[in-house]
């Protein structure tokens, strides 16, 4: 199966920023509580951020710098969740490393939560 964050995107994934080393790009399927949302991908096919190099770190950063500055202008989010998952344990499903940047709203049903408020959750214990 091809990897969905390598090239070539589906239609409904539109790159709105992008270098050498990563790219930003959100997906019109995203919707609900990812509307707005967008992900942060090496243009280098690795499954992890561990495989990352200190390059592309740098570069993901630099970028996130410029998505939360469009994000801003264009939606005026109230916060932000900004993550890696990593291995299937943790939730990653595309084995592509990406940083989700998820603007947040205070109309949310759920603002106030973020990942460790589901973590943390009582039917989580074990």
């Amino acid at each position: 199966m091809p990897c969905p964050y390598c090239p070539p995107l589906e239609p409904q994934q539109v790159v709105r920023f992008a270098d050498d080393l990563v790219m930003y790009l959100d997906d019109a399927r995203w919707q609900g509580a990812l509307r707005h949302s967008g992900i942060i991908v090496p243009v280098r096919h690795a499954e992890t951020v561990f495989d990352l190099t200190e390059d592309e770190v740098a570069a993901t950063f630099r970028m996130l710098a410029q998505a939360k500055t469009w994000l801003d202008q264009q939606h005026s989010p109230d916060g932000y969740n900004v993550g890696w998952n990593t291995g299937a344990v943790a939730g990653q499903e595309v084995f592509h490393a990406h940083m989700h940047v998820i603007p947040r709203f205070a109309q949310e049903p759920l603002a106030g939560q973020g990942i460790r408020a589901h973590l943390k959750a009582e039917h989580n214990a074990w």
